[in-house]
């Protein structure tokens, strides 16, 4: 048995949840899984060496026999038939109580995103969790406010951290740990049983895969996890986030790894628009205007939901669309109002496209959200409907830009935005209310790699100047200066300004500056 050890002092949350029992667990998964993983990311960085050499992505001629077959994943099970809205957040006590109350179909807690992952968040947000499943999570606030779970809640998926992220807290052999096989591993261990006994399952959603191969690895460790523990083969169900352009070319190999396991897949958007800028944006060809502008009724991101949705229902299995970011705006009604509207559209842009459900970042949505998916889809999904079906995507469509101006204003808001969440997350909190949105980790990302690119291949913005790093610097202080912020703001703008000149672009802006948190 490998040697797993702690690097950080115990808490009664680490107590709880790290058990004898639960450690030998990890112990096994990561005995039997981490070299595959650290195999799949040397195959990352040997494909995108071969990107920055001059490959495009393309669907796999290796892999043609397993897209054009006939084949289904297995049945729906009858707790996700209908998903019509689901909400996402972190694991925060606060949040699980009022995201599984807020009437969506789903909740997804989120250990990945939106959670900035000190060792107490991680911790803690197991032992949520855990109750969460028990109905033991009601709690009374300082303010004397009772939190209490409703009869009927959310179905609750989890979210963990990518196979790129590791947890310094936990050793194994003196290397850190998986951080997707501890998140997974340990509420699966404490949980998968329980959630089976009330009728559930225990679900998840997979992010920032890049290859069916990466599924396949995600499909073994379910396979592994349910004969360790007794449970029924099939009992997990993963819904994939289709969040980076390399999976977008591999849908259909990775349902296929995952078939009987399969919850479908996610159009994870904001992520998605980072990927095309990570493994892309150092080719002129692909150069993308102001943020604003990229948006999901053009180019490579239409082409990206059309594959999707076709992909999904030919293989009989949900199709979920992107996030809803949008807060309520209390103390401006035209303002609120013009959000909700923004909300209204979107997710009516979905349901039309042919998406069996959508996601939401506040519970404030769900009712908007729920009522537009209630008018335009009446059964519990769109899987055999019409909607979608035959509208796959070229390679050309799912690589074309979107046009459009680069303006001074786009610049400022990204760097603005960027050391906001940056510093926050250094802060321990990666759900962040920015300009009445809800921000997560992607945020940043894109942001970042924005300006990256408009560095690396000398863009002009509108007023005729070309964006250089000496421009990026002054744009950097003049919001520090404007900002107010913690001590964290300096430590924000190095790791900003760090990622935006470095060439290749950092893979994750989130990697380096986890070794920042306690």
């Amino acid at each position: 048995m490998p040697s797993l050890t702690r690097t950080v002092a115990e808490s009664d949350a680490s107590r709880r949840i790290l058990t004898p029992e639960a450690e030998s667990f990890l112990s096994e998964l990561s005995a039997k899984f981490d070299p595959r993983r650290r195999q799949l990311l040397e195959a990352r960085a040997e494909r995108d060496q071969r990107l920055r050499q001059g490959e495009l992505p393309d669907f796999l001629p290796g892999t043609r026999e397993v897209r054009e077959a006939i084949w289904r994943v297995a049945p729906i099970p009858p707790p996700l038939m209908d998903r019509r809205v689901e909400i996402t957040g972190p694991a925060d006590r606060k949040m699980i109580v009022n995201a599984l109350n807020s009437k969506a179909r789903v909740f997804m807690a989120d250990l990945e995103d939106s959670n900035s992952p000190t060792w107490a968040n991680c911790v803690e947000g197991q032992v949520n969790l855990a109750d969460a499943v028990r109905r033991e999570i009601d709690f009374e606030a300082p303010n004397g406010k009772a939190y209490k779970l409703d009869a009927q809640t959310a179905v609750l998926f989890v979210r963990p951290r990518g196979w790129h992220m590791e947890e310094k807290h936990i050793l194994v052999d003196e290397q850190p740990i998986s951080a997707s096989l501890f998140d997974f591993g340990l509420f699966f261990f404490h949980n998968a049983a329980e959630q089976l006994r009330r009728g559930v399952g225990p679900y998840f959603y997979l992010p920032k895969l890049e290859s069916h191969l990466e599924a396949r690895l995600w499909n073994d460790v379910f396979v592994f996890a349910q004969e360790r523990l007794g449970l029924p083969s099939g009992s997990v169900r993963a819904t994939v986030l289709i969040e980076t352009i390399l999976a977008a070319f591999e849908m259909d190999e990775i349902l296929f790894e995952l078939r009987d396991h399969s919850a479908g897949l996610n159009c994870g958007r904001w992520d998605y628009i980072f990927s095309y800028l990570k493994k892309l944006g150092h080719r002129p060809d692909k150069l993308l205007p102001d943020r604003a502008l990229v948006t999901m009724d053009k180019a490579f991101l239409k082409a990206y939901v059309e594959q999707l949705i076709e992909t999904c229902h030919r293989r009989g299995i949900h199709a979920m669309g992107g996030m809803a970011a949008q807060i309520p705006i209390k103390n401006d009604p035209a303002a609120n109002d013009a959000a909700m509207e923004k909300v209204r559209t979107d997710k009516l842009r979905e349901v039309l496209a042919g998406h069996d459900g959508t996601w939401v970042a506040h519970p404030g949505l769900v009712e908007i959200a729920m009522r537009v998916f209630d008018e335009h889809m009446p059964g519990p999904n769109q899987i055999d409907g019409d909607r979608g079906r035959g509208r796959g995507a070229t390679p050309a469509e799912m690589l074309a830009p979107h046009k459009g101006e680069i303006t001074a204003a786009g610049l400022r808001r990204n760097v603005d935005v960027s050391l906001q969440y940056i510093e926050s997350w250094l802060n321990g909190n990666g759900c962040v209310p920015i300009y009445n949105l809800m921000e997560d980790a992607a945020t940043a990302e894109i942001s970042r790699s924005q300006v990256w690119q408009w560095v690396h291949l000398g863009a002009t913005l509108e007023d005729g100047r070309r964006v250089d790093l000496p421009l990026v610097e002054d744009t950097v202080e003049s919001e520090l200066d404007r900002l107010p912020g913690t001590p964290a703001k300096r430590d924000a703008a190095r790791l900003f300004l760090a990622s935006c000149s470095q060439t290749p672009m950092p893979a994750f802006l989130t990697t380096g500056a986890y070794q920042l948190l306690d």
